[in-house]
């Protein structure tokens, strides 16, 4: 039953997400990300080996507290399991919110309420919004829409698969950590390295998950799946980040738009490489990368409760040959 518990708890969680989206009050990764600032307003010098303490820390800490909620749910039994796959699964779920964000983004856009666009970019991504105008919102919206795919749903589907509970609240507490000190920033640069690596190594195998699910996605927005692999296989590795790369140029393959290039965020300016062949996004892009994003969580949520199951079997049998 301990296979059966994992997925099945995987599974509600990700329905919980869809139905409910994110907790309105009590968000226990918001808690994290107070808790976490105030670690840093104690440990914070310019000094990578106190960003290791920082982040070694905070998600040792958290995955701690994931291995001894774990131990006392099988004890009790398969149902207290469930409810607590289920329950850490839905609250480190972001994929609705995502979607939801992304429609209003693309709705400002459409109403060429810029103001309002500018304001809402700031729950997506950390971007300077002022300089964008309507192109570059609904390319930034879309960038952050494919990266987050993989960040705020696969990444927690895949790790639940493979780890439990202790899993998905390390690789969410890392993704969050990255998402505050992450930053290549004069203030972040050594600091915030180790969070920033070990996102970049928790999310290895969600990217490619999620590129993979992309790839199979894209007819259901009238994309190509040779297109998106091929963009996939040319553009990827030209991206700063070894994973955003890999959900970048896959998504924008299958849109068959083109993304990167001047990219401005508050604390300077870089210049992306840019990733496939199309025109620049539009809000009606947008919308289809909302769509794309909920097929490719489909997909991870049913293949993240296979391989948990497989992950048991495979445990079982090893038990029973020794």
């Amino acid at each position: 039953m301990w296979t059966h518990s994992r997925a099945i708890g995987l599974l509600v969680g990700y329905g919980l997400d869809r139905v409910f989206a994110d907790p309105q009050r009590w968000h226990p990764v918001a808690g994290f990300g107070t808790t976490a600032l105030r670690v840093e307003h104690v440990l914070y010098r310019d000094s990578r080996a106190l960003g290791v303490v920082h982040a070694v820390a905070l998600i040792g800490s958290v995955t701690a507290l994931g291995v001894g909620s774990n131990r006392v749910a099988v004890r009790v039994g398969a149902p207290a399991e469930v409810a607590l796959v289920a329950a850490t699964t839905w609250v480190a779920l972001g994929g609705t919110s995502l979607s939801k964000v992304g429609r209003q983004m693309a709705d400002h856009l459409d109403n060429d309420d810029l103001a309002s666009a500018r304001a809402l970019l700031p729950s997506l991504c950390g971007r300077d919004p002022e300089p964008l105008d309507s192109d570059g919102l609904a390319r930034a919206a879309l960038e952050s829409i494919a990266e987050n795919t993989s960040d705020a749903t696969v990444g927690v589907l895949v790790w639940g698969a493979l780890a439990g509970v202790p899993g998905i609240l390390a690789y969410r507490a890392s993704n969050t950590l990255d998402a505050m000190v992450g930053y290549r920033s004069p203030k972040y640069l050594r600091f915030g390295w180790a969070a920033a690596r070990i996102d970049d190594v928790l999310n290895l195998l969600p990217a490619r998950v999620t590129g993979v699910a992309t790839v199979v996605a894209a007819p259901s927005v009238q994309g190509s799946p040779a297109r998106a692999l091929q963009m996939w296989r040319r553009d990827a590795a030209q991206h700063p980040s070894p994973n955003a790369g890999v959900a970048e140029a896959s998504a924008a393959g299958a849109l068959g738009l083109q993304l990167g290039g001047r990219t401005q965020y508050r604390h300077g300016m870089e210049i992306r490489p840019t990733l496939g062949d199309g025109h620049s996004p539009t809000a009606r892009d947008l919308r289809r990368s909302v769509a794309l994003s909920s097929r490719v969580q489909e997909l991870s949520a049913v293949a993240s409760a296979i391989l948990a199951v497989a992950i048991g079997q495979a445990r079982i049998r090893r038990r029973r040959r020794a």
